[in-house]
């Protein structure tokens, strides 16, 4: 086998969203008050939280925590993809490529892993609510809450560990709007079957685990309010799963589009599409699904624009 002189690949260049400037100058406002609204939305459910009594509760201690991580899971996008909108050609150096992977992946990662424990805490709420208190503990939240970040950064090591252990030197032009690990994989001068196999086993396993999770929930509890005789009782505990079956379905929804169907089946730029929805448009989605459609939110807010005017 003959050997070539190739360079090793020290930077690469972000092709983004599209190359036509009056389109980059629209996008450029449209994710810019986007990513405005989502930090704005968060933080502001963040320091609710932390300044209501009333929502020092479980539930709102995962929100809080959603809140902080859909803060970085937009960050870790959409910075760059605004930079690429201004400017001609977008680069990364291949240390701050592995970075935003690593950042992205630990981040949604562990979106996930916080909604299946938001899902476990409305079974408990709603199927045991006797054993709400013992159940749901402090301690017990903590760990949650733990294992969600620890899930993140486990499977981040993984992509990260297969990116590294991959060769560039050859072409180095990422198509997509962030450093996503499916087209720099495609960039890779080396061929290992591991790198390729084990980041789709592991995101694959943790998406299998938090589903089953929320499903498994989710069963239970519409068997319990349909137990429920009280119609009105039924309202109520419907209604305090409704946000958070709007915000799995949205994070799930285009997940399953993009590890699930068939790659045939839908383009590069569908992709691309795609994946807009899932890393910048639902962290600004999830505070308004969360205030707009809960009372006790609203309450919260409520009482402290009260507390402002005195």
């Amino acid at each position: 086998m003959g050997t070539g002189n190739y360079t090793a690949v020290t930077e690469f260049i972000i092709l983004g969203l599209t190359e036509n400037p009056t389109v980059c100058i629209v996008l450029f406002v449209v994710f810019l008050g986007i990513y405005v609204i989502t930090l704005m939305g968060n933080s502001s459910i963040i320091m609710l939280i932390r300044s209501s009594p009333q929502l020092h509760t479980p539930m709102y201690l995962f929100l809080c925590h959603l809140a902080f991580v859909d803060i970085g899971y937009s960050s870790s996008v959409t910075p760059v993809m605004l930079l690429g909108f201004l400017r001609e050609k977008t680069t990364l150096l291949f240390p701050g490529c592995v970075a935003q992977l690593c950042s992205v992946v630990t981040f949604g990662t562990a979106e996930g892993f916080l909604l299946a424990a938001m899902a476990y805490d409305r079974y408990v709420a709603i199927c045991s609510p006797l054993l709400y208190s013992t159940h749901m503990s402090p301690r017990i939240c903590i760990i949650l809450v733990g294992t969600s970040f620890l899930g993140g950064c486990v499977n981040a090591w993984i992509y990260t560990g297969c990116l590294l252990s991959l060769s560039f030197c050859g072409p180095n032009k990422v198509n997509h709007f962030f450093c996503d690990y499916s087209p720099l994989l495609k960039l890779s001068c080396s061929h290992v079957y591991i790198s390729e196999i084990t980041p789709a086993i592991s995101s694959g396993s943790i998406i299998v685990v938090t589903v089953f999770v929320i499903a498994v929930s989710y069963v239970y509890i519409l068997i319990t309010i349909l137990k429920m005789r009280s119609t009105e009782g039924r309202h109520k505990a419907f209604s305090t799963c409704t946000s958070h079956l709007t915000a799995v379905t949205l994070f799930y929804g285009t997940l399953t589009f993009i590890y699930v169907m068939p790659k045939s089946s839908y383009s590069t730029e569908q992709n691309k599409v795609v994946s807009v929805f899932y890393t910048v448009v639902i962290p600004m989605l999830n505070p308004l699904i969360y205030s707009l459609r809960n009372k006790e939110v609203k309450e919260a807010m409520k009482k402290l624009r009260a507390k402002a005017h005195w």
